[in-house]
Parts: structure tokens; C-alpha cells; sequence
């Protein structure tokens, strides 16, 4: 909320009311910590100091890069392809069909991430390659407040999972599902041979 200058007129009625008032405790003296009365004050060296400003001034040392992470589709889409670029290819456009699927629908991260573990292990020693993880988009909240918030929690934590021990001695290739079977609400995992 910015504050404004109040006109002659309103300093003067101002005034003129605050005279009128008394003060609910008289004022005392403050006293202050024997800490804090006997701390030495220190210097501020120069060097420390920060260049004078004035408030609501940009800085000159805009370089226009910002520190931000890609978004999850575009780290899984600029990894490199470890699987044969063929089938591959055939995978993102959607013509290979998942051997199993599991539906994390519904699921909080602690019950999803056990489920997900074990299906993923069973996949493999069953010896299917392509499994679809439908973990659904993420739910909306009507109140949008004032912090954003992160939507499809289990969308963001699923490739994670994969990508560290033990599923990733599993996991060949992470990528994301063609429309036909779920779209960004789902992943192709494409999995090791079991040796």
C-alpha cells in the first residue's frame, strides 16, 4: 500500500485532532540491556559498504540470465537416448504398445513410490521392456494464494524415483507418453534386459 502526502487542509485537521488526544501510558524511559549499552560499536569498512541508491532504482548489473531449472519435460526430452533410436523413434510417436501399466491415480507419495518399486522389479524379472506410469496431471486448487504451488506432485517425483537405486539399474529410458496413452499425465519407462 503506497502512501500519499496529505494536503495543508488534512495536516491541519490532523493536528487539530491530535491535540485533543492523550496518550493511553505515559511515556517511560527506555532502558536499554547492559549487553547492548556496553557492545563496542564497530566500523564499516569501505569496501563492505554498498553503492549509494535510491529506492525503487534498477540495478545496473541486470545480465537478463536467471538461475532457473528447466521444467520437467524439457530434462526428460534433452537427455540422451539410451535405447536403440529406432524403437525410440516408434515410442514417441506412440505406435509401441506398453506391455503393463500401473495408475498411480489418487496415490500420496508414500503409499505410490512402494508400489511403484515393486511393479517396476516385477516388470523386469517378468522380462517386458515398455511399462506405462500414469501418474495423471495434477489436481487444480480453486484458491490459487499468494505461493505458487507445484501441480501433479506425483508427475514430478515418478522420474526421480526412477532415476536413483535401485529402480534406475532397471530403467533404461524415461520419456514422456504420446497423447494416445496419457500424454503428460503418464511415462513410457522403458527397462533393462534381466541378466
Amino acid at each position: 500500500m503506497s502512501r500519499r502526502r496529505l494536503t495543508p487542509e488534512e495536516q491541519e485537521l490532523w493536528d487539530k485532532v491530535a491535540r485533543t488526544t492523550e496518550r493511553r501510558r505515559p511515556e517511560r524511559p527506555v532502558d536499554m540491556p547492559r549487553a547492548i549499552a556496553q557492545r563496542p560499536s564497530r566500523e564499516v569498512s569501505s569496501a563492505t559498504r554498498l553503492p549509494a541508491f535510491d529506492i525503487g532504482e534498477k540495478s545496473g548489473s541486470d545480465t537478463g540470465q536467471h538461475d532457473v531449472s528447466p521444467g520437467l519435460t524439457e530434462r526428460l526430452t534433452q537427455q540422451s537416448v539410451a535405447m536403440d533410436k529406432k524403437a525410440h523413434t516408434r515410442l514417441k510417436r506412440g505406435r509401441l504398445v506398453p506391455e503393463a501399466r500401473i495408475d498411480l491415480h489418487g496415490m500420496t507419495l508414500a503409499r505410490a513410490h512402494p508400489v511403484l518399486s515393486g511393479f517396476v522389479l516385477r516388470a523386469q524379472v517378468e522380462g517386458k521392456r515398455l511399462i506405462l506410469v500414469i501418474t495423471g496431471k495434477g489436481r487444480h486448487a480453486d484458491d490459487d494464494g499468494p505461493i505458487p504451488v507445484r501441480h501433479g506432485v506425483l508427475r514430478h517425483a515418478v522420474p526421480d524415483w526412477l532415476s536413483r537405486p535401485p529402480l534406475s539399474l532397471a530403467v533404461l529410458q524415461i520419456t514422456p507418453a504420446h497423447q494416445r496413452h496419457g500424454g503428460t499425465g503418464a511415462y513410457y519407462v522403458y527397462l533393462r534386459r534381466n541378466r
